[in-house]
């Protein structure tokens, strides 16, 4: 028999369980493999007020009266300690009885459970997390469904421009997922949104300067500027000449209130004549009005002298460098 009981011991030890035998009182009369944090482990002689906090204390005495009056099983989950050095436990408690079936006490077995309440924890936090990314990209799709719906003139044009932004949305939001929700370089964003469009995407978009990191928000955003200024390129600009390319910028500036900025700068050379500047489609709302607003940034399209230039800034809370 005490070989057997050695046997039990160092399996409910390996098994991280710990057993607390009580008698009708509530006294505990002996304990095995009990977690060191609970009075170091030595509780004999001792009731659930000497251990537990007060409110802790009155949860667990309730059930366990309750199970010795109904004799019927319950089970309870207890947090000892707080902060981060908190531990969860769970605990089933049943009825000693002796061999003659005389109730003689409860017997909790405590299972300490701190790792599935941390993945339950983070489960939550990325279903919330999910949730609210699910919401903004459904609002941004709509977004661009409307203003692609107004300023386009026939059902086929609405259908091909509402597909390459759906399709550069989802270019950027790839980038996103793949980094666990963290964002996307800027380097990054620059060569998905090119490389649909050209064979060569260091050569057709000169990128120099700082190379931030953008938040998920910041890089959906910028990355739909891109497409538009991309496609603009591809039909009046640089890019729709053999050997043209544009010239992009990222520089890190100090706003009035000492706040760091990256303004973004695309420069190329184009064919829109300044007559066509007051066409607002959306290509231009969006570059001018949806982007800068989503970033709580600025910004200005203009033509001048045969150029297209756009200047993005972008406050540092859409980035880290």
């Amino acid at each position: 028999m005490i070989d057997e009981e050695r046997v039990l011991a160092t399996a409910l030890k390996n098994a991280g369980v710990a057993v607390i035998a009580q008698d009708r009182n509530l006294k505990v009369l002996w304990t095995q493999n009990l977690p060191s944090s609970w009075q170091g482990g030595a509780v004999a002689g001792s009731s659930d007020e000497d251990f537990l906090g007060e409110a802790d204390a009155q949860a667990s005495i309730a059930i366990k009266r309750q199970v010795l009056e109904t004799g019927q099983s319950d089970k309870y989950e207890l947090r000892y300690g707080s902060g981060d050095g908190g531990r969860w436990f769970s605990i089933w408690v049943d009825i000693r009885r002796d061999p003659a079936g005389d109730v003689q006490g409860v017997l909790s077995t405590i299972v300490d459970i701190t790792n599935q309440k941390h993945r339950e924890q983070t489960l939550r936090t990325l279903l919330r997390e999910v949730s609210h990314r699910s919401k903004n990209l459904l609002a941004i799709i709509q977004s661009i469904a409307t203003q692609t719906g107004r300023y386009s003139g026939s059902i086929d044009v609405f259908l091909a421009r509402f597909r390459g932004r759906i399709q550069s949305l989802a270019s950027s939001q790839d980038l996103v997922t793949s980094s666990n929700w963290r964002g996307a370089m800027l380097s990054e964003l620059v060569a998905g949104q090119v490389s649909r469009y050209c064979e060569d995407p260091e050569f057709s978009i000169r990128l120099k300067g700082v190379d931030p990191y953008l938040n998920p928000n910041a890089a959906l955003h910028i990355g739909l500027a891109l497409h538009e200024l991309v496609i603009n390129s591809m039909s009046h600009g640089a890019l729709s000449r053999p050997n043209g390319y544009v010239s992009l910028s990222a520089i890190l500036e100090e706003n009035e209130d000492k706040k760091r900025v990256v303004i973004l700068n695309w420069h190329e050379n184009t064919r829109v004549a300044d007559s066509e500047i007051g066409d607002r489609r959306f290509g231009s709302i969006a570059l001018e009005r949806v982007v800068p607003a989503s970033l709580e940034g600025e910004a200005t399209l203009s033509f001048a002298d045969g150029y297209l230039d756009y200047r993005l800034s972008i406050p540092e809370d859409n980035f880290e460098l």
